[in-house]
C-alpha cells in the first residue's frame, strides 16, 4: 500500500467514524446499528459475525462501547495509528457538540423546540437498538442452547439488574465448561462457526 492509498484509508476511517458521532443520540449502544451498517455493510472491513464478537469484547472492558469499539476496529484496519484516527473520529462530534451547549446551555434550557426534537428522537433511538439487537441475534442465536442464553439474559437484566458486565462473564463460563465437559457439543458449536464465516 502506498503512501497516497494509506492516507486515503486513514481519511475514510476518519470519515467513517466522524459520521457514525455525528448522527447518534442516545448513546454507545445507539450506535451499534450505524457501525455496523458503516463498517460491515458499505466498507466490509470485517465481517458480520466478527462485529458481534467486537460489541461484546467492547461492552465487557472498561469505558464507552462506542470508544472501545472504535478503537478496536482501528486498529484492526490500519494499526495504532488506525485506533487512534477511529477513535478521535468517533469523539470529535460529541466534542465539539457538548461544548457548542455548555456554552448556550441557559439559551436552550427549557427551550420548547429543543424539548420536542430529542422528544422525537427517542422512540427513534429504540428502534434502531431494536433493530440492531435483533439482527445481532439472528447471527448469534441458532440453536436450543444460544435461545436459552438469550432468554435468561433478557430476564436477569430486565427483572433482577443484573449488569451487562456480569452477564458476559457468565456466558464466558458457559461456554468453557461446555468446551471441556461436552466436547462433542462445542466442536459442533466451532464448526458451525467456522462455516458462517466461511473457513474450510
Amino acid at each position: 500500500m502506498n503512501e497516497k492509498s494509506k492516507g486515503q484509508r486513514f481519511l475514510q476511517l476518519f470519515i467513517c467514524f466522524f459520521k457514525v458521532g455525528a448522527f447518534t443520540f442516545g448513546g454507545g449502544f445507539a450506535m451499534i446499528p450505524l457501525i455496523e451498517r458503516e463498517i460491515v455493510d458499505n466498507k466490509k472491513w470485517i465481517s458480520e459475525k466478527e462485529i458481534i464478537d467486537v460489541f461484546a469484547v467492547a461492552q465487557s472492558l472498561p469505558g464507552a462501547i462506542a470508544i472501545n469499539t472504535s478503537t478496536f476496529i482501528g486498529y484492526k484496519v490500519l494499526g495504532r495509528l488506525g485506533a487512534v484516527v477511529a477513535t478521535a473520529g468517533v469523539v470529535l462530534p460529541s466534542l465539539i457538540t457538548i461544548t457548542l451547549i455548555a456554552m448556550f446551555f441557559s439559551i436552550v434550557r427549557g427551550n420548547p423546540i429543543f424539548d420536542a426534537t430529542f422528544a422525537g428522537i427517542s422512540p427513534a433511538i429504540v428502534a434502531l437498538i431494536l433493530v440492531a439487537g435483533v439482527k445481532i441475534a439472528k447471527e448469534s442465536v441458532k440453536d436450543k442452547l444460544g435461545a436459552i442464553i438469550l432468554l435468561f439474559t433478557v430476564i436477569a437484566i430486565t427483572f433482577f439488574k443484573v449488569q451487562a458486565i456480569f452477564v458476559i462473564i457468565a456466558g464466558a463460563l458457559i461456554g468453557i465448561i461446555i468446551y471441556f465437559f461436552f466436547p462433542k457439543l462445542s466442536k459442533k458449536i466451532i464448526n458451525r462457526e467456522e462455516d458462517d464465516i466461511g473457513i474450510s
